[in-house]
């Protein structure tokens, strides 16, 4: 019944920024501990960031300083912003909540 949609994924060049957004046609989504993870061809999923619905955050050390997972619950939303995007960053985006997963976006770093 909790059901993620992801957006705003792209192309964009090294250096450059994207703002991706995940929001949820479910209920309680202030409750929720939120996560973005990323999987790129031929490597495992790993966990880029969380925030708690008390607002805390971590970073994986790869995005860190880089990176900034934020959440409005009066949109049902969650985002990460990335700045600063490098070629290692290329992968497919999903937001993670409530044992549920979005169906992705693709992120593509490139010149």
């Amino acid at each position: 019944q909790v059901q993620f949609v992801e957006s705003g994924g792209g192309l964009v060049q090294p250096g450059g920024s994207l703002r991706l957004s995940c929001v949820t046609s479910g209920t309680f989504f202030d409750t929720y501990l939120m996560a973005w993870y990323r999987q790129a061809p031929g490597k495992q999923r790993e966990r880029v960031a969380l925030i708690t619905s008390g607002y805390t955050t971590n970073y994986a050390d790869s995005v860190k300083g880089r990176f900034t997972i934020s959440r409005d619950n009066a949109k049902n939303t969650l985002y990460l912003q990335m700045n600063s995007l490098k070629p290692e960053d290329t992968a497919v985006y999903y937001c993670n909540g409530a044992g549920r997963w979005g169906q992705g976006t693709q992120v593509t770093v490139s010149s």
